[in-house]
C-alpha cells in the first residue's frame, strides 16, 4: 500500500485489473433491451419513434420489451404490488440495456416518463435494476430541434447509475418526419436512430457480462466490511 493514502482501508482498496474486464464465456444470449416512451396519445411520435429504433435493434439481433405506460399509477398513487408496477420493475430486472424516448412538452420530458423512471427503484432488496446497465435516449420535438428532454433523461440516467451511451437522438417537427401507416421517413433524424442503437448494442455487448465488476466500489465493499465486522464482534445477541 502506498504510504501517502493515509486514509484508505487496505482490505478494502483494490487496483483495477484489465483482465477481469474481459467475459469470462462466450455470449449465451442476445442483448436485452427494455424501451419505454413517454406519451399516451393515439398517434404518439415518441411511440412510433421508439417502434422503429426497435426494428433496428432486433434486426441487430437484441431481443426486445417495449412497456406501454397506459394504466400505470402514479408513483406513491398505489402499492408497490400493483399489476402494471410490477410488470414495469419485472422488465428493468429483465433487461441489460434501456432505451427512453419523451416528446419534449414545457421544455421538459413529459410526466408520463419521469413516472416510469420513478417506478423503477435504485434498490429492490438486494437488487439495483438499473445499476451498471446501458441506456441510450431519444426525444421527439413539436417545433424546431432541441435537446431539453435527453439532457434530462441524461442526468437521470447518470443518478440511476446507468452507462449512458454518448449519442442520442432528438426528432424536430416529429409530425413530418412519420408517414400515414406510421413509419419514419428517410432523413438525416432517421439515420441518427440508427447511430444511437448501433452505439447502444455496442456498448451493451461490451459491459454486460462485465456489469458486476464495473460497479464494484471501494466504499460498498469498505461499508460492506464494517457491517460484518460489527456483527461478527457482537458480544451477545
Amino acid at each position: 500500500m502506498n504510504e501517502s493514502l493515509i486514509h484508505v482501508e487496505e482490505s478494502c482498496f483494490e487496483l483495477p485489473q484489465q483482465n477481469l474486464l474481459r467475459p469470462l464465456k462466450a455470449p449465451s444470449h442476445p442483448p436485452r433491451i427494455l424501451m419505454l416512451y413517454g406519451s399516451l396519445r393515439e398517434r404518439s411520435y415518441s411511440k412510433l419513434l421508439t417502434l422503429e429504433a426497435a426494428r433496428l435493434l432486433e434486426a441487430m439481433g437484441a431481443e426486445v420489451r417495449i412497456f406501454d405506460p397506459l394504466d400505470l399509477p402514479q408513483p406513491d398513487a398505489a402499492p408497490d404490488s400493483h399489476p402494471r408496477v410490477e410488470a414495469l420493475r419485472e422488465a428493468a430486472v429483465w433487461s441489460e440495456g434501456m432505451v427512453w424516448c419523451s416528446p419534449e412538452r414545457h421544455g421538459a420530458m413529459t410526466g408520463i416518463m419521469k413516472s416510469m423512471i420513478d417506478w423503477i427503484p435504485l434498490s429492490v432488496g438486494a437488487v439495483r435494476p438499473s445499476q451498471g446497465k446501458t441506456l441510450a435516449l431519444m426525444q421527439v420535438c413539436g417545433g424546431s430541434q432541441s435537446f431539453n428532454a435527453v439532457n434530462q433523461m441524461r442526468i437521470l440516467g447518470r443518478w440511476m447509475r446507468m452507462i449512458t451511451v454518448p449519442n442520442q437522438s432528438s426528432v424536430a417537427k416529429a409530425f413530418l418526419e412519420f408517414d400515414e401507416a406510421g413509419r419514419m421517413k428517410p432523413s438525416a433524424y432517421y439515420d441518427r436512430v440508427v447511430d444511437v442503437m448501433e452505439e447502444l448494442v455496442k456498448f451493451t455487448w461490451l459491459t454486460r457480462d462485465v456489469s458486476p465488476y464495473l460497479v464494484d466500489r471501494y466504499s460498498e465493499r469498505k461499508e460492506s466490511a464494517e457491517a460484518l465486522s460489527k456483527r461478527v464482534n457482537q458480544s451477545s445477541i
